[in-house]
């Protein structure tokens, strides 16, 4: 099959960052699912794991990890889908990627492709509406269902106009917050809006202050997507007493959470991949939810965040695709496509 790969982890602008191969097709064993992949996206993580530093490979590492495809095959103790199955979901760190014409993944984390959008549109969605979903409705604690109570609390969304917040926007907003998302371009500004934020607020600019001139003061909910150690202080000072703040940012310094002392304020990291690595009892709630999302997606209640797309699924595209997520710019999603007629 074929497959894009690294050996060095080079800049993107060098040819060999990522590589075109021939790879052996892989066997669905267990609750594996095997995958024809049809379309996936690029995320940050991507650009993060295949960043310059000074390890190689002995062999080709495939890197990726949203994808949308059909199922071609199931291992034996498979009992969430069949061969045919149009499926989405976002891998696991600890295997190879999807960067591939076939794919090995758990079924645990697998969810139903949305019948009304196409695998372009349902690649873009899988690993930051997990993300998402697990930071706003597990570890920040907010009911989706009891929007009554939710109408009187409001969340701030630092970074609002990226892959996750474009659909944490769209959630926190079904599950009846009042949001508030940062954006600091005039598109992104409009994108923020587009996709339900009530207030929008510019993350280089003081937040405690610009929350005071709309009269929002403080807020219940703060979910960090750009920089914790920029906005670990400020962060602070916006949280209400009691309010609960997640990020998905590792911070480059140690955070002093006596920042939060006073206000008896929770901290709390989201990492999608936790469930996967280490086969957590409840891993299955990853297929749950996405199989949830796939039913809102349909009812129109949100939509794809896909902006851009690209195709056929090769190094050359990669290299590009990676170059646009690793410039920090983009809105929303970008899918490759593809992989085009089947060589050898």
């Amino acid at each position: 099959m074929k497959a894009v790969g690294l050996l060095e982890y080079l800049p993107i602008e060098q040819e060999d960052s990522l590589f075109d191969f021939e790879a052996t097709k892989p066997t669905a064993k267990g609750k594996d699912l095997l995958v024809k992949i049809n379309a996936i996206s690029i995320n940050p993580v991507d650009v993060k794991v295949r960043a310059p530093k000074e390890k190689k490979e002995e062999t080709p590492k495939v890197l990726g990890w949203d994808a949308s495809g059909v199922v071609v095959e199931v291992g034996e103790d498979c009992e969430l889908f069949q061969v045919g199955d149009e499926v989405y979901y976002a891998g696991a760190i600890n295997r190879p990627g999807t960067y591939s014409e076939y794919h090995l993944v758990d079924e645990r984390i697998v969810g139903k492709k949305p019948t009304t959008l196409s695998f372009a549109e349902a690649a873009a969605m899988p690993l930051t509406t997990i993300t998402a979903w697990e930071a706003l409705f597990e570890r920040l604690a907010i009911n989706p269902e009891n929007s009554q109570k939710n109408n009187l609390q409001s969340i701030l969304i630092i970074g609002g106009a990226g892959g996750v917040g474009s659909i944490a926007i769209q959630l926190a907003k079904w599950a009846g917050l009042e949001v508030i998302a940062t954006a600091s371009r005039p598109e992104t500004v409009n994108w923020v809006k587009q996709l339900g934020a009530d207030h929008v607020i510019n993350h280089h600019e003081a937040l405690k202050a610009q929350l005071t001139e709309k009269q929002l003061h403080e807020v219940d909910y703060i979910f960090c997507l750009n920089n914790t150690d920029q906005h670990w202080e400020a962060m602070g000072g916006a949280i209400k007493p009691q309010g609960k703040v997640c990020s998905i940012v590792e911070n480059a310094q140690p955070l002093d959470l006596n920042v939060l002392k006073s206000k008896s304020a929770t901290f709390v990291w989201e990492f999608m991949f936790t469930r996967s690595l280490y086969t957590t009892p409840d891993m299955i709630n990853q297929h749950h939810l996405l199989n949830k999302v796939s039913e809102l997606l349909d009812q129109r209640v949100i939509k794809t965040t896909l902006q851009e797309k690209l195709s056929p699924i090769n190094a050359a595209t990669l290299r590009k695709a990676h170059a646009t997520v690793e410039s920090g710019k983009m809105i929303g999603k970008l899918v490759v496509e593809g992989f085009g007629t089947k060589q050898g």
